[in-house]
């Protein structure tokens, strides 16, 4: 048995509870006010069972004060029935209604008359057709009008056969496992069971037991218990009119407008970025930073629209927006909403979510606007293709790319396959045990920013032959991931786009640009160093000796460290003829080699037959290369010692 949601639509006193009533026996009418005043003030329910379908009913008010809980019904319609009172005709609510219903994608439904036993039939004849040309271009169009009485059960049996029809026309919606999820429109508690909410199920199942979350709050809550249309259930699915009795959360804290999804589906969000029409017949039109009420499932909340083209989207036009909200809302591709004037409050257009969970975008940001053109395409991989554009570096899950791209868990499955196959998504290792999915397009686009950092550092240093790592990271400090930076430059080295070492990046093929002058002073450095032994001039000294060019000093003696012509002590202070420090390791391995063997820094100093001054840095180099170990003023062989056994003498 299908389970489908109808909705009813119209003007205020036009019958709509009472055709509820005729149908299923129920009187929606629950509130004491509404008995007082004879009008539907709130949302009423009540079930009909077709055979082959059980539509849960939900009944509206049709007053224009109460259009907002209208809105918060509407969510979750599968077809309509229009309501016109034969003894009134087409009234403002009447068309205002019929447009909402437009607006939130309604695409089935059918046309009660009501009060005809209160109409002759010629005018009976004369309504018949002011409905016609009410509906004429809408989803409405064509279907039967039937006409009833709630009073004397006129046209109440064939208006069941003509929802029995509609339903078998409804084309069945494949699930295909989707998340679950409901908008919240009731809360209250029962005795002994505690909280108990209820919606409409727009996608998904749940059972008793399932833990889903409560959003935007975005606490986990359980399920302790199920209803559907009044009667007890382990499972609802879509289209059912549920009630669900939750652990875990006071109904005090709970309010219309919230909802329940499966657990990681649903993100909470003020910014949503949405394709938009203003409604032919709107009084005004949507104005660029105006401010409006809009209408998403079953919440209300204030919001700011920024028009991407224009001052204003004048009625019958559409254009693309963002929806700037003042407290956080959930949503999801394709969804559709309702923009209405905060006073007088009209409605003035609507449309449906390109990102539900979206960043700024300004006017200016053709890119930007681009993707939003994609996510409104028909084709699913165009759409996912723009979603995944949008995550950049932020990390994801099958369930935001199908919340993002409004794809099923079977297109997401396939879609993210074949790019992975095609190379058009590709998983970047960033670690042992992680890495990060991104688009071909973005790591190429990272890839090149890397290219550029490193081609702007040697712009800054053009006498060095390679730039640090550490600097390289500097440049692209709003990546903030220095396993990411050194992922990329590994990639780049192995596509030979840059040449790496542990310490050093550097474009490929890379020579250092020198001046005649300045190469002669880099090999007087060289050969001041030659055969120096373990006490060589310091850095210091070799730059007062330069006289005017000192300043380049530091560089050069970097440039022929990298090169491996010295081996650098201290950076910048103190470098090592290549001889003398395999000498220095031979010398070293040789006197720890014994187990248990120490080694002072008077020890070090006498091995070496040097002064303090230099054993005392040579002391720490070794440290620092992990030939030595430092336990208090004591040295012991260390572990890259043992890489050095064809060393020892």
């Amino acid at each position: 048995m299908r389970d489908l949601i109808l909705g009813t639509a119209g003007h205020i006193d036009h019958g709509k509870t009472a055709l509820v009533r005729a149908l299923t026996g129920v009187d929606t009418d629950r509130l004491p006010a509404e008995k007082q005043r004879g009008i539907t003030i709130d949302l009423g329910f009540a079930a009909l069972d077709l055979g082959g379908a059980r539509l849960g009913l939900v009944d509206v008010p049709g007053h224009e004060r109460f259009i907002r809980n209208m809105l918060a019904g509407a969510t979750g319609f599968d077809l309509a029935l229009l309501v016109v009172a034969a003894d009134d005709s087409v009234m403002p609510q009447t068309r205002e209604h019929l447009e909402i219903l437009r607006l939130l994608g309604l695409r089935s439904g059918l046309v009660a008359l009501t009060k005809c036993d209160l109409a002759a039939p010629d005018w009976l004849d004369l309504v018949s057709e002011d409905v016609r040309a009410l509906v004429a271009g809408t989803f409405l169009e064509g279907a039967p009008i039937l006409r009833t009485s709630s009073a004397t059960g006129e046209g109440i049996d064939a208006l069941r056969a003509a929802l029995a029809d509609a339903v078998l026309a409804l084309p069945d919606r494949a699930e295909e496992d989707r998340p679950f999820r409901m908008a919240i429109d009731r809360c209250f508690t029962v005795a002994g069971h505690g909280t108990v909410v209820t919606g409409t199920v727009v996608s998904g199942s749940v059972a008793v037991g399932d833990e889903v979350d409560w959003l935007p709050e975005g606490r986990p809550v359980r399920v302790r218990g199920l209803h559907r249309h009044d009667r007890a259930a382990d499972r609802i699915a879509r289209g059912s009119r549920a009630a669900i009795n939750l652990a875990g959360v006071h109904h005090t804290e709970i309010r219309r407008g919230q909802e329940l999804a499966s657990p990681g589906f649903l993100r909470p969000s003020t910014v949503l970025s949405a394709s938009v029409r203003a409604s032919t017949d709107a009084p005004r039109p949507i104005r660029h930073r105006g401010r409006y009420r809009v209408h998403l499932g079953t919440a209300e909340v204030a919001a700011s629209v920024v028009v991407f083209d224009g001052p204003e989207l004048a009625p019958g036009s559409e254009g693309l927006v963002q929806l700037f909200l003042s407290e956080r809302v959930v949503a999801e591709h394709g969804q559709p909403f309702v923009i209405r004037e905060e006073s007088p409050p009209w409605t003035l257009g609507g449309g449906r979510i390109l990102q539900p969970v979206a960043a700024r975008i300004r006017r200016r940001d053709l890119d930007g606007r681009g993707r939003l053109v994609r996510l409104s395409s028909d084709a699913p991989i165009e759409r996912a293709g723009a979603a995944l554009s949008s995550y950049r570096l932020e990390p994801w899950t099958d369930h935001d790319l199908a919340r993002d791209a409004g794809l099923s868990p079977g297109e997401v499955g396939r879609i993210v396959s074949e790019a992975r196959e095609a190379g058009e998504l590709v998983d970047l290792p960033t670690g042992p045990r992680r890495s990060v999915r991104l688009t071909r397009a973005y790591l190429a686009e990272l890839e090149d920013r890397v290219v550029r950092a490193v081609e702007r550092l040697h712009r800054r240093n053009p006498r060095l032959s390679g730039v640090r790592r550490s600097s390289v990271l500097g440049e692209l400090s709003d990546l903030r991931s220095e396993s990411l930076v050194a992922a990329l430059i590994d990639r780049l080295d192995a596509a030979r786009r840059l040449s790496a070492t542990d310490r050093t990046v550097s474009i490929a093929g890379y020579q250092p640009q020198l001046t005649q002058a300045e190469r002669r002073l880099k090999n007087e450095l060289l050969e001041a160093h030659r055969g120096a032994g373990f006490a060589p001039p310091l850095a210091s000294e070799l730059a007062e000796n330069a006289g005017q060019r000192a300043a380049i000093v530091p560089e050069l003696l970097d440039l022929l460290a990298e090169e491996g012509h010295l081996a650098p002590v201290e950076p910048r202070a103190l470098y090592l003829d290549p001889e003398a420090d395999a000498e220095l390791r031979r010398r070293v391995v040789g006197r720890l080699s014994s187990e248990g063997s120490t080694m002072t820094m008077a020890d070090l100093r006498d091995l070496l037959r040097t002064s303090r001054k230099y054993a005392v840095p040579i002391g720490e180099y070794l440290d620092r290369v992990g030939l030595t170990l430092r336990d208090g003023d004591l040295r012991r062989l260390g572990p890259a010692a043992s890489g050095a056994d064809d060393a020892r003498p």
